[in-house]
Parts: C-alpha cells; sequence; structure tokens
C-alpha cells in the first residue's frame, strides 16, 4: 500500500491535478472572500451615512399605507369625502341621485343591460398608467365591484400618466391613491385593495369571490401588468381557470391612436411585449382565445425605444438587482402620457360591452390567419410555376417565408392595400421584377431544395393584379417600370425603404 501511495504521489499527472485543484480552491476563495468584504464595507458605509437619531433626524412610524412618511392631514373636504363613501358603501345613499349620475350612461345601455354593469365584478391588476385610467372609466361607467391588485407606490415620474394620483399621493400605494381619489366620484362603488405582487401560488384568493367567501365570481380580469413573466402567468391562470381575462399589450414607445386595436392575442403583430407573451403563452400550449388591447405602430428611426441603462450601472454589475422586483424591468421604457390613457379606455370599453352585451365586433384571430396561409400558399403556387418555366422540378420545393412574413408584409410594410390599385380586397404577394440570374432553385444541400425570394423582393397586389403582373412581368422579362405609372413605381420603392429600416426592429 505505501508503495503504490508513492508511486500516485510521484506521479507526474496526479501533482498537476493536486496542484489545479488547490489553485481553484485558493483563487474561490479569494473570490468570495473579496465578495464578502466588499458587502461588509458597503453595509457599514450604508449604516455609517444614517445619522444618529435627535432633534434635528427624527424617525416617523410607516403609515397604513406603507408610506415612508405620514401623510399630509385630511382637510375636511377630504374627511367630508371619506365619511360620505363609508355611508354610500353601506347603503345610506339617495339612489336617485347615482341614476341621475350614471344616467347617460343608462340611456346608452338601456336599462337591462345597464342592471349588469351595475351588478358587476371586475378585477384591475396592474395600477399603472393603463390600469388607472381603465379603473376610473369602469367606476364612473356603473362597476359596483372593483378589486384592485398591484404592489407598487405612486412616484413622481408617473404622474405623467396617472389617471388620478397627485404630488399629495407620492410615495402612497398605487390601490390606495385610486380608491382615495375615485370614492369622490363615485362614493358607492365597493373596493378591495390588495397592496401586493401577483402570484400564481396566491391566484385562487387574489382572483376569488368577492369577499372571499360566498359572494359573486369576477365578471372579468383586466391585466395592466408590465412584467411579462407576470402576465403570462395571470393570463395562463385566467385561461386554465375558465376566468374571462383582457389583457392590454404594450403602449410605451407608441405615439399613434389610429393603430391601437382590440383583437385577439394571435392578431397583435408587431407589437414587442405581444410577440414576446405571444410566444411564451404558445410554448404553454395557448395560442389564441385571449383578447388583448394592442398598437399596430411600427417602431423605427426617430421613435422612442428603450432606454438603455447608463454605462457606470454595467461596470457596477448586477444590473438585475436596479429591478423594483427580481425578473422586473430595469431599464427605463419612455411613455407619452395620452397613450396609456388610450390602452386604458380601450380595456374598460371592450370590457363594458362584453359584461353587458352590447353589440361588438373584435378581431377573432381567425379571418387573417386563413387569409394569410392562403397569401403563402399563393406565394409557394407562384414560385413552383417560374421555377417550372425555368426549366427545373418544383417537387418539393420551399419557400423561406412563414406566415408571420406573410402577415409582416401585409398588414405592416403595404398597409393592407395593393400597390397598383390601393384596394383592401383578395391579396396577394408576388415577386417585383424578375431575378437577374433566372428562377433557380438553391440545391447546396443534398435533399433539399428552396426557393432564393427574400421579403424585401415581395410586393402586395390583388390577385387579378398579381395573376397579369406574373404574364407581363415576371414571365416576359418586362422591368416593371414599364409596365406601370411612375406613382406605383415610386410607392413600390418607398415600401421597400421603409421595410430595411423595420426590418432591423422585428
Amino acid at each position: 500500500m505505501p508503495s503504490w501511495l508513492e508511486r500516485q504521489l510521484s506521479s507526474h499527472q496526479v501533482q498537476l491535478a493536486a496542484t489545479a485543484l488547490v489553485s481553484g480552491i485558493t483563487v474561490a476563495g479569494l473570490i468570495y472572500g473579496g465578495q464578502a468584504i466588499r458587502r461588509k464595507v458597503a453595509v457599514e458605509q450604508l449604516k455609517s451615512s444614517i445619522p444618529p437619531l435627535d432633534e434635528e433626524h427624527q424617525a416617523q412610524p410607516l403609515t397604513d399605507f406603507g408610506a415612508a412618511s405620514p401623510l399630509p392631514s385630511a382637510s375636511r373636504d377630504d374627511e367630508r369625502v371619506a365619511a360620505l363613501a363609508r355611508r354610500a358603501q353601506q347603503g345610506e345613499y339617495d339612489a336617485g341621485l347615482v341614476n341621475e349620475q350614471l344616467t347617460r350612461t343608462a340611456s346608452f345601455l338601456t336599462p337591462p343591460r345597464f342592471e349588469k354593469l351595475r351588478s358587476a365584478f371586475v378585477i384591475v391588476v396592474g395600477l399603472g398608467g393603463v390600469g388607472s385610467h381603465c379603473t376610473s372609466a369602469l367606476a364612473r361607467s356603473g362597476v359596483s365591484h372593483i378589486r384592485l391588485i398591484d404592489f407598487d407606490q405612486v412616484t413622481l415620474s408617473s404622474l405623467n400618466r396617472h389617471s388620478v394620483a397627485t404630488l399629495a399621493d407620492v410615495g402612497t400605494p398605487k390601490v390606495q391613491c385610486v380608491r382615495k381619489r375615485l370614492e369622490a366620484v363615485v362614493p358607492w362603488v365597493q373596493w378591495e385593495c390588495l397592496n401586493e405582487v401577483w402570484r400564481e401560488e396566491q391566484g385562487e384568493r387574489l382572483l376569488g369571490r368577492w369577499g372571499h367567501s360566498s359572494g359573486r365570481k369576477p365578471d372579468y380580469v383586466i391585466d395592466a401588468i408590465d412584467n411579462i413573466d407576470s402576465k403570462v402567468e395571470l393570463l395562463k391562470y385566467c385561461h386554465g381557470h375558465g376566468i374571462k381575462v383582457v389583457s392590454s399589450m404594450g403602449a410605451g414607445c407608441k405615439s399613434d391612436p389610429t393603430r391601437v386595436f382590440v383583437g385577439d392575442i394571435s392578431t397583435s403583430i408587431e407589437d414587442p411585449l405581444s410577440r414576446t407573451t405571444r410566444r411564451k403563452l404558445k410554448l404553454l400550449g395557448i395560442g389564441e382565445g385571449i383578447p388583448v388591447v394592442y398598437s399596430t405602430e411600427k417602431p423605427g428611426p426617430g421613435k422612442a425605444q428603450l432606454l438603455p441603462l447608463p454605462e457606470d450601472e454595467f461596470v457596477k454589475g448586477k444590473v438585475n438587482e436596479l429591478s423594483v422586483l427580481p425578473g422586473f424591468r430595469a431599464r427605463i421604457l419612455p411613455v407619452l402620457g395620452t397613450m396609456p390613457a388610450i390602452f386604458g379606455y380601450s380595456v374598460a370599453n371592450f370590457v363594458i360591452l362584453e359584461i353587458t352585451g352590447y353589440p361588438h365586433e373584435t378581431g377573432t384571430g381567425k379571418g387573417r390567419e386563413k387569409m394569410y396561409e392562403s397569401i403563402l400558399s399563393g406565394l409557394q403556387g407562384l414560385e413552383e410555376r417560374l421555377v417550372r418555366k425555368a426549366g427545373q422540378d418544383p417537387l418539393g420545393l420551399k419557400i423561406p417565408i412563414t406566415k408571420e412574413d406573410v402577415a409582416y408584409l401585409i398588414e405592416e410594410v403595404y398597409r393592407g392595400r395593393s400597390v397598383v390599385s390601393g384596394l383592401p380586397t383578395r391579396l396577394a404577394l408576388t415577386r417585383w421584377k424578375a431575378p437577374k440570374d433566372g428562377f433557380r432553385v438553391d440545391q447546396r444541400w443534398n435533399g433539399q431544395k428552396h426557393s432564393k425570394v427574400q421579403l424585401d423582393e415581395l410586393v402586395c397586389m390583388t390577385k387579378e393584379e398579381a395573376k397579369t403582373h406574373e404574364e407581363e412581368v415576371l414571365r416576359s422579362g418586362k422591368p416593371p417600370e414599364v409596365v406601370y405609372d411612375v406613382e406605383v413605381v415610386q410607392l413600390v420603392e418607398r415600401r421597400r425603404e421603409e421595410e430595411k429600416q423595420y426590418r432591423r426592429y422585428r
């Protein structure tokens, strides 16, 4: 045994391995030791920066709302509003006054539908710009039971988009701020304010019946969360438990109110938040069936973008620790104050119509999906015909274009209209010019052949125009400039130049 041990210890490989092991342990110890020392120093510096409590530096307990400083004394008006709200919520309020205040809404919906709205129970998750405006619209329209869920507090920077917050509300929980301000408008509305983060494991309690016992089930849940993981968790929970939900996509970096739509999540395109949410839900087996409010406005040069963090924050490391909570966005998202309001009112409008059964139409996702599939199929057929004309076998030919690409070109680049006539129906995609080297098939890989067509080579026309274009341009070899007016040619060039810019943001 000693001789075997001596041989092992004298082995060059064993000596190298032992040296590497000892070096690794030493380096790890130095790293962790250094981190521990830095943490200790940072804690000591933080403690030493806190002045001792004396007459100049006094400490105050947190308020019932969790604020870091005491709220200013309530004015007589505030006290009167709070007292009136307490009586109204207990039923001590003239029903005639309520009916008079809501008479325009009742006249619009008709009494039977209005009663459905008055008895409704809605849950709003997220009380930022979108959620606060949505809540205000629901309360003012007649919804009598509203549960608010949000962990955050009002900040100075949020006043540019919040519906009711004032400077006096900075530092107070958003749920309490919204309740307090709206009680001055609709004192009879019943509120449940939960100042906490949405967690899936708490779903049964957070989205449970009114009063968390034998009360009414929620008629609708409104997702106004801007954190993708929490948003997906909430939508998945509602979808899996049969709870009606509508979700607001991103209002940040948007500026065009005419591009805001309500539709199924499967129809939401060119919206970064919607696209990421949609992909994550698809991984969970949810491809459609969730209504969303989204914008089709494209990002582009000169438009607002997610702001980068200062370079010194990256030098410090651990950028994720800058988030309010783990997993939440650390970077600043520029917001034009008007857009969250438009999103919020769009969500509220949808929920009101849904609850009351008022006639309305939204995109279900199926009609446009079928249209994109049909256009893609038509493009596949065109490429096969052109390859066959070139004397090659089109059997098994693939094209590097997807259904999502078709939606992008039709909706975003060509605005859903033909470049030739401007018609919005019976649309198709076709090559604009015949390629200089002919319609050849790429067969560099054994067992695979595909067309070389690219997105920037395609234009939108009606099916009839595309058929004529195929004969006069693609098959005959004529340049489009000979066949079409100058206006059409210039429009195509503008759209293709725009597509080059948009492609960077996809």
